[in-house]
């Protein structure tokens, strides 16, 4: 096989990974979801989100206080955000965990068959 030869296989295999992984992402996401359209899931997530995002907000805020006297409204504000953004990090991941571990289950199990099939054609088994 030439260098020419291998490079279109190559991306051949890679252009079927890609394709069984956004398949395996659309099929975990309609089995994680039911009914519900993603974005209203994703709403209701950012939404219970929120109260973590205050809780972080304060937190940073007051780890602020125990900083140097100098620069302590900016040190304020830059670790509000840090601490709200955390916050909100934390729930928005904890709220959509469910619908996460489903695609990524999906992904990685198409992932797999495209793999499995290309190690069969690279090492074919003959049992005669």
């Amino acid at each position: 096989m030439n260098r020419s030869q291998s490079l279109t296989n190559s991306v051949r295999y890679g252009r079927k990974l890609v394709s069984a992984g956004i398949t395996g992402v659309r099929t975990g996401q309609d089995s994680a979801r039911g009914e519900q359209r993603l974005s209203k899931v994703a709403a209701e997530a950012a939404q219970g989100s929120l109260a973590l995002a205050a809780v972080g907000a304060c937190a940073g805020l007051m780890s602020s206080c125990l900083m140097r006297r100098d620069k302590r409204f900016a040190n304020a504000v830059i670790l509000g955000g840090v601490g709200s953004a955390l916050g909100f990090l934390a729930g928005f991941s904890w709220k959509t965990r469910k619908v996460t571990s489903s695609v990524a289950c999906s992904a990685a199990r198409e992932l797999g068959k495209v793999r499995d099939s290309h190690w069969l054609e690279l090492h074919p088994i003959d049992y005669a």
